[in-house]
């Protein structure tokens, strides 16, 4: 079995919101939008207008929580009762991973995307992830509808504070240095062989592009150099997590950042920075001598990842064991790779996070 599951179409322009009616009304003329008070005031007013202007209703719930299951049951319930025919997901992570929960749970509704940040593959990635009312990570949940249309307005992406492309960034390394492993034992996966093709382009436009990228969204400057690196967190990224088998091939620092979320003295950090720390981890697992490898810790450097844990509000040893005993991942998975995923393989090389000082 093999299945690419991905958005059917993929639409990147500057200044895309102000035609984001016309691309819905061939849809639907009753829509339901999931955004946040942030996310829907960077689309404003063109938006509204686009949407006045193509004769579609449209009602705005605010999500104000994390992708919850709880948020997830209320803004069902509203889109049920309005009777809509289309979601719109306006924003981040957590406001598209909602939208696209609730595009599952309804029958005969069309689910569209439009990331306001690069800062994760959200928008086009086949899965939700769900968390608990604390921050905490609580599920993959993946998706049996993906959206229709993938909306990128660069110029909205441009607005933002640098750093959400910085973390962008690294989720989307992450795919190369996290699906490369699983080769080193087998060979025989169309989907982890697709997988690394797509990572690899992101990598590759990231060595070309993307300090010039970083530079240019510090300056809320649409340029080619922004727009490629734009596409590569987004689509290159979710590409690589859109190929399926029978093969999964999880990543270790995706898993390692799971655990972090459940450490109140993380959610402060984005997404992608918890990742980073997450990469080196793992790098420091895969290691023979003791030391990360020298091109990804440049990298982690380059965009600004944590490479350190910040100060426990508790007894720090007995932290840094909890969390590595509490990484979840699978035995069958773990076996696939060529390293050890054993929770005192994991607290050796938190450890060596702490007695280095990459930072």
């Amino acid at each position: 079995m093999f299945a690419i599951k991905s958005p059917q179409t993929y639409h990147h322009q500057p200044g895309l919101r102000a035609r984001t009616g016309e691309l819905l009304a061939v849809h639907s003329n009753e829509i339901a939008i999931i955004t946040s008070p942030k996310a829907w005031q960077a689309v404003n007013p063109h938006l509204e207008n686009s949407l006045r202007e193509a004769g579609i209703r449209w009602q705005v719930n605010f999500l104000t929580t994390g992708c919850t299951d709880a948020a997830i049951e209320t803004h069902l319930n509203a889109v049920r009762a309005q009777n809509a025919t289309l979601v719109l997901g306006i924003g981040g992570g957590r406001v598209l991973d909602c939208a696209k929960a609730i595009a599952n749970l309804i029958d005969d509704i069309v689910l569209v995307t439009l990331p306001t940040v690069a800062a994760t593959c959200a928008a086009w990635s086949p899965v939700s992830i769900i968390y608990n009312a604390h921050g905490g990570h609580v599920r993959s949940q993946p998706l049996s509808r993906m959206p229709l249309m993938v909306l990128v307005d660069s110029e909205v992406i441009a607005q933002n504070d640098v750093r959400y492309l910085k973390a962008g960034i690294v989720d989307a390394l992450a795919k190369w240095y996290e699906f490369r492993p699983y080769k080193q034992k087998s060979d025989d996966s169309l989907a982890l062989n697709l997988k690394i093709q797509a990572a690899k382009l992101a990598v590759e436009t990231f060595e070309k592009y993307g300090a010039q990228a970083v530079l240019d969204n510090a300056r809320h400057e649409v340029t080619p150099a922004l727009i490629k690196v734009i596409d590569a967190n987004i689509a290159a990224a979710g590409m690589a997590n859109s190929m399926r088998d029978e093969t999964p091939a999880p990543g270790v620092a995706h898993a390692i950042h799971n655990r972090f979320t459940h450490q109140p003295e993380l959610h402060d950090w984005l997404h992608g920075e918890k990742v980073g720390l997450g990469l080196l981890v793992q790098s420091l697992m895969e290691s023979d001598n003791g030391e990360p490898e020298p091109e990804l810790l440049a990298l982690l450097r380059q965009y600004d990842a944590p490479l350190a844990l910040p100060e426990f509000n508790g007894n720090r040893d007995e932290i840094l064991s909890s969390i590595a005993r509490e990484v979840k991942f699978s035995a069958e998975n773990a076996a696939r790779l060529p390293f050890s995923m054993a929770a005192e393989h994991i607290e050796k090389a938190l450890r060596a996070t702490e007695n280095q000082h990459y930072s």
